[in-house]
């Protein structure tokens, strides 16, 4: 039987590369995809080769050609290499790539027109001319662009169906209309499709391209037929709603798993919940907090911007610092909240630890080491952050939107995985946390609770094959799933 061939196209994925969600799913679906259909998928994924992927050692030179993109000639070379069965491609140029960060660069209209065109110009030299090439956010919205105007009626390319899967609706690659002709080679008509508002929107123009349009939960799909969610593409969502599709997104659960975890105080699993203690006495001590058990550790970590609810938190948090608690904050974003949290670990250094910037090893002491995780977001297209604190039994707090409206059920009255609440309100977010100090108290409910909560199935497994039944049926592949498996 033939493979359903698929190439996966981002401009992040993990291990090699992750700044984010993207990243992280860029690096978990394919594999988990690859795993279960492995007699009838060929999934492939391609990305920049930047600077940050350091270990090439083991990375196969394919060739190399020159890609035109306008009246520019640009060195394209291209390597490969295989991981968990999967095939990576990597594009090299490092007048684009070599750089320390991946995004925020003066040029990244160009640097992304540029990748994006390669993918399509080096299929022939790769030998995989995918049945759907799935592309991810605005930074690879140009590949179903180039497809159906650059490429289309191509032999080859022609049957070649397209998918762009929003992350995050908020970032979509507006730039001047006076470049689209000079950086992104389209002309003519193919400029309306990238013209929106009187600029270029490059997200815009795969939504009116592509096939299929996915979002990364089902509330969220639903969530940007409204501009308040959609920021100002909601009449392009609504024109399109027959082509969109929302799937929740899972985590990589060997990644993610306290029983064999190197990076946390101590290891350990639903059926032994006593010993996640442990990792909480050892994260109070590492943040300089008094080392109690019987008081509850709320943790965050999250970008410190509005969206993620800041201004809810910040007009709350004193009133739940009343109470018999402790906060673990790790983060970066405005200045504002970075500043006032400094302030308030000042003011209450007994009972909340700040840390500005990334540590991914502190990150894991918190999901590990923490009662409950806050994740109180405005706008949350999936969020993974909810599921890793669930994996360690962190109960989670969230408010009902995208997917954390999806993941996270209330279980005030019993039954549930963490504490919910709906309306953008401090007093909400109040009522929502003192509800589960209050499950808290009762050692017997909050561990049967944390045991239901480590159970949820947050792996890749029911998406996947949501994710296998959207390919087959764009590329017109009818197969039983259960078939072989």
């Amino acid at each position: 039987m033939n493979k359903l061939k698929v190439l996966y196209v981002a401009s992040e994925a993990a291990p090699f590369m992750a700044t984010g969600g993207l990243g992280e799913v860029a690096g978990s679906l394919p594999k988990a995809l690859a795993e279960k259909y492995k007699n009838k998928i060929d999934i492939r994924i391609i990305l920049p080769l930047y600077q940050g992927i350091v270990d090439r050692s083991e990375f196969e030179f394919i060739g190399k050609t020159s890609v035109p993109l306008a009246w520019r000639q640009q060195y394209c070379g291209i390597y490969k290499t295989t991981l968990n069965d999967i095939t990576y491609y990597f594009i090299d140029n490092e007048y684009y790539f070599k750089r320390s960060e991946c995004y925020g660069h003066f040029d990244d209209a160009e640097r992304f027109a540029f990748f994006s065109k390669a993918i399509l110009y080096i299929l022939p030299m790769i030998k995989f001319m995918p049945n759907i090439i799935h592309a991810n956010d605005w930074q690879t919205s140009l590949v179903p662009i180039y497809l159906a105007t650059k490429y289309f009626g191509y032999e080859g390319y022609r049957d070649i169906k397209s998918i762009i899967t929003i992350h995050n609706i908020e970032y979509q690659g507006v730039f001047d209309l006076a470049i689209s002709e000079d950086v992104f080679d389209l002309h003519g008509k193919e400029k309306g499709i990238i013209e929106f508002k009187g600029a270029i929107n490059l997200l815009k123009g795969s939504l009116e391209t592509a096939d299929i349009i996915s979002t990364v939960s089902e509330s969220y799909s639903k969530e940007i037929y409204d501009d308040y969610y959609a920021h100002g593409l909601a009449e392009i969502i609504q024109k399109n709603s027959y082509k969109i599709r929302g799937i929740l997104n899972g985590i990589d659960t060997e990644k993610y798993n306290p029983e064999d975890d190197e990076e946390i105080f101590e290891n350990y699993s639903a059926e032994s919940i006593q010993k996640k203690n442990l990792n909480k006495k050892n994260l109070q001590s590492l943040s300089g907090l008094p080392q109690d058990k019987d008081v509850p550790v709320i943790g965050i970590i999250s970008r410190l911007v509005k969206h993620k609810g800041f201004d809810l938190i910040q007009s709350s948090i004193e009133e739940i610092l009343k109470e018999k608690v402790q906060f673990i904050i790790l983060g970066k974003g405005d200045r504002g909240y970075e500043l006032y949290f400094k302030y308030l670990q000042e003011s209450y250094h007994d009972k909340i630890f700040v840390r500005i910037g990334f540590d991914s090893d502190f990150a894991k002491k918190i999901y590990s080491g923490a009662d409950l995780f806050l994740m109180p977001s405005i706008s949350e297209p999936c969020g993974i952050a909810q599921m890793i604190s669930s994996r360690y039994g962190t109960v989670p707090i969230v408010r009902e939107t995208g997917g954390l409206k999806d993941s996270i059920k209330d279980a005030s009255l019993g039954k549930g995985n963490g504490f919910t609440f709906s309306e953008q309100t401090p007093q909400a977010l109040c009522e929502a946390v003192k509800r589960a100090l209050k499950v808290f108290e009762n050692k017997e409910d909050w561990e049967k609770l944390v045991e239901t909560v480590m159970k949820v199935d947050f792996s890749w497994r029911k998406s996947a094959e949501k994710y296998f039944d959207m390919y087959s049926s764009l590329a017109n592949i009818e197969e039983n799933n259960n078939e072989g498996l």
